[in-house]
């Protein structure tokens, strides 16, 4: 029982796959050949495809991304990230929200938000599946990740990765300090927070 503890979701273990459990996803999708355990709950919800990655939809058009603007696509992004961030910060405190920057069809636009709470997480799962954004609806999912330092790329932090946007590990797309430090001091106070300073309000 401890070696089966030891090797899970590691390549030595036959039976789960390791992508899935260390990335919440896996290239293979339904047809791998080892298993995906979804858990029933988790801290961490995953929102498939959500973010419209605009290189991916100039490949997909037989396009040139060069000729994409990198400012525009930015601010677009950053607009995103800021929608998303304070509708996921109405379920509870956020410790992460990672967004995807891959091209690989099992991981682009994937929004992964990671709660304090899993009651947390599983109130934002049930209001946000079946939702329609951007005129799709959404596919939302607990995910067995929890500790992104294992599922992001270092290469790619580090400005190394030579496997482009079809990295199977995440290439986690960014906000800028300033921003991200604003959004938290605006949004990101928990419930909790949230009701004390409303009661502090009327007083």
């Amino acid at each position: 029982a401890e070696h089966l503890a030891r090797i899970h979701g590691t390549e030595e273990d036959r039976v789960n796959c390791p992508f899935y459990f260390k990335i919440g996803a896996c290239r293979h999708g339904d047809r791998c050949s080892r298993l995906h355990n979804k858990p029933v709950f988790s801290q961490t919800i995953l929102v498939s495809h959500m973010y419209q990655n605009p290189i991916a939809q100039v490949i997909a058009q037989n396009g040139d991304p060069a000729s994409l603007d990198q400012r525009h696509v930015d601010e677009e992004f950053e607009d995103f990230y800021e929608e998303i961030f304070e509708e996921l910060c109405k379920f509870g405190k956020l410790e992460e929200l990672n967004i995807c920057d891959n091209l690989g069809d099992h991981l682009v636009g994937n929004v992964y938000a990671k709660f304090d709470d899993e009651e947390h997480a599983a109130a934002a799962q049930k209001a946000l599946y079946g939702r329609f954004y951007a005129g799709r609806p959404l596919v939302c999912e607990f995910s067995p990740v929890t500790d992104f330092r294992e599922a992001r790329c270092r290469q790619f932090d580090e400005g190394t990765c030579n496997r482009g946007g079809y990295c199977n590990f995440m290439h986690i797309k960014t906000v800028p300090r300033a921003m991200q430090r604003e959004l938290e001091k605006m949004f990101n106070r928990g419930r909790q927070d949230k009701s004390r300073s409303r009661s502090r309000s009327r007083s």
